[in-house]
């Protein structure tokens, strides 16, 4: 495991430092390789998705699939680069508030019907109607003229227009200037009208209503065992289609990690997300399996509309009893980061080289776990609850998959040991995890984010009062004031309202964080043409089974394995800090609950790598 961590934090350590540069798992191209010819690729990269509407996705499993089946304004290259998509070049202007999109010509939604600017116009409105009530609402086009007015239910008044079919024109209330990511956010891809207004939301449940425009297009969905994607002759777009050359690919939906793991070895599928963590140990090493550090944060959702969680040192109590450098270091056995804040590695500041993360407060928990435990106890006494005398038991949701089961008992058995209180875990399946949890039907419940682009917003802006994927329902006038006023030119003003924001939160332990994530799978080695992003998805588009030409990178190298090749920097800090980190594991284990170390021992049973949601 020491070899997995050096590599998880050579990697992160190479993450901060790129920020939204080159993603080194980037493919050289599928054009560079020698194709076999094969006509069908099979993945397995999560349950049977609970939508694959682009406006109502909120999971990374859905996500995947739309990327592969749509194409927005922009889109991401393998080196995590904004290029052109369905937009062939677009202008911003001096002020920074109009942007305009001259649109390809040509351009065909998967039916063969015509798509031009106004399907745009059509779905920037759609997004903002408080009717379609999608998560990302706010994210997306909140930063666009009218967009208040369209929320309260005039969704016309959203300022997007199409001049002629070829020109798009988004005016916006205040400067943006990552507004070209969000363009390239799968939220934003454009859906057809008609389609949509004929069949209302069973438009997204069918392959003969799913129209799309992306390079694939659906032909078959079993629910619950297999969605069949086929290479769309109409598409046009930024995507080589020189390099798209496989005929169909197929997506094994499945949950069960056993199931996945199966399938991956009888040959059934060239890439799988969801690996038994009890393999881990040993597939570390082997050239299929792969661990890669996302931009991203686990973290526990208190339902604070619950009277007993508006104490805030009763949240305080269930936030330093846990201890992270264990969790991420022995219940997930390293292929995780402890954290102590929210925002993680990865994402930059104000000067878009240094990282956020280095410049933000850390005192809101102790990395020292027996002053952690003691601050803990002390809060839950000041709460009324000396020692858990008379503190109600609590009931913690979660999905079976991955390390979540063992995270849970572990934390089961802490909170017993350090606070005297009891907690139950209920597992949810994943379809009906998500729904749950934003309808607020829980008490604790985990939860975490993917960045969907490198700005500390994207995951501070979860925690005002109306955003849609406000799980815990924190609500606070100065946070949102705070937030609001990150919608400014002034780049410095920006990131110390977003770094004040981010302290306000954490001072109030509005959640619980846990862990920086990384994705790990298994890939066979002859899958090329893949990449996988720091966003946490996997691109499909140049995918084939073949062989790289000779000097060709392989295109299934992890961000791990490349920054602790490349790097000689990386290796010694990274080799340094798996030491330092070795280290304080073993003081944190004999600090650790012989209780929690039974947790652990069962995390080998636990279930897979989890469909891992972008608000998951």
């Amino acid at each position: 495991m020491k070899k997995v961590l050096a590599l998880v934090l050579a990697a992160a350590m190479a993450f901060s430092m790129v920020a939204c540069g080159g993603n080194k798992t980037a493919t050289s191209g599928a054009a560079e390789g020698t194709a076999t010819g094969s006509s069908n690729i099979t993945v397995q990269l999560g349950p049977n998705p609970e939508t694959l509407d682009p406006a109502l996705n909120s999971a990374i499993d859905g996500g995947n699939l739309i990327l592969t089946t749509f194409e927005g304004l922009l889109i991401i290259d393998e080196n995590n680069e904004v290029q052109p998509g369905q937009a062939e070049s677009w202008e911003v202007s001096e002020d920074g508030l109009t942007w305009t999109f001259h649109l390809r010509e040509g351009l065909k939604w998967s039916d063969g019907t015509d798509l031009d600017a106004n399907d745009f116009v059509y779905t920037f409105k759609r997004v903002a109607d408080p009717a379609t009530a999608a998560p990302y609402s706010a994210t997306v086009v909140g930063m666009v003229a009218g967009y208040e007015e369209a929320m309260n239910g005039n969704p016309d008044a959203l300022q997007v227009s199409a001049p002629d079919a070829n020109t798009f024109v988004v005016t916006l209330a205040h400067p943006c200037t990552y507004f070209d990511k969000i363009a390239a956010f799968s939220t934003l891809s454009p859906v057809q009208q008609e389609t949509i207004e004929a069949n209302g939301d069973a438009w997204a449940t069918t392959p003969e209503t799913y129209v799309s425009n992306g390079p694939y297009y659906m032909t078959d969905w079993t629910v619950g065992q297999q969605i069949v994607l086929t290479k769309n002759p109409y598409y046009n777009g930024g995507w080589d289609s020189s390099k798209i050359v496989t005929d169909t690919i197929t997506f094994l939906l499945m949950e069960d990690s056993t199931a996945a793991y199966t399938a991956f070895q009888t040959g059934q599928a060239s890439l799988v997300r969801d690996v038994p963590t009890e393999e881990i140990p040993s597939l570390t090493g082997t050239p299929e399996f792969h661990v890669d550090p996302i931009m991203g944060t686990s973290y526990m959702s208190m339902n604070l509309q619950n009277e007993l969680f508006q104490d805030v040192n009763v949240r305080k109590a269930l936030s330093l009893a846990l201890d992270r450098d264990y969790i991420a270091n022995t219940v997930q056995q390293g292929t995780y980061l402890p954290a102590y804040e929210l925002t993680g590695p990865g994402i930059t500041d104000a000067d878009g080289t240094t990282s956020y993360m280095d410049n933000s407060g850390k005192n809101w928990i102790p990395t020292d776990y027996e002053e952690s435990k003691k601050q803990a106890q002390e809060a839950l006494a000041a709460a009324g609850y000396p020692n858990g005398e008379g503190f109600p038991t609590i009931t913690y949701t979660t999905n079976d998959s991955g390390y979540n089961k063992a995270v849970a008992e572990y934390m089961q058995q802490c909170y017993k040991e350090v606070l005297g209180i009891n907690l139950e875990i209920e597992i949810v399946e994943w379809s009906s995890f998500t729904p749950l949890r934003r309808s607020g039907d829980y008490e604790m419940a985990r939860n975490g984010w993917v960045f969907d682009y490198n700005d500390p917003s994207n995951i501070l802006e979860l925690f005002m009062t109306e955003n849609g994927n406000n799980d815990g329902k924190y609500s606070n006038a100065k946070y949102d004031e705070l937030m609001n006023n990150t919608n400014i030119a002034d780049v410095e003003q920006r990131f110390a309202n977003l770094h004040a924001a981010e302290e306000l939160l954490m001072s109030e332990y509005a959640m619980i964080p846990i862990a920086h994530n990384s994705d790990f799978w298994l890939q066979s080695t002859d899958l090329q043409g893949v990449w996988h992003s720091p966003y946490g998805y996997w691109y499909l588009q140049y995918a084939y089974i073949g062989e790289p030409s000779e000097g060709t990178v392989a295109e299934s190298e992890s961000v791990a394995d490349s920054t602790a090749a490349e790097s000689t920097a990386s290796e010694a800090a990274s080799s340094e800090a798996a030491e330092s980190v070795a280290s304080e594991a073993s003081s944190s284990e004999a600090a650790s609950s012989e209780a929690a170390e039974s947790a652990v021992s069962e995390a080998a049973s636990s279930e897979a790598a989890e469909s891992a949601s972008t608000a998951a």
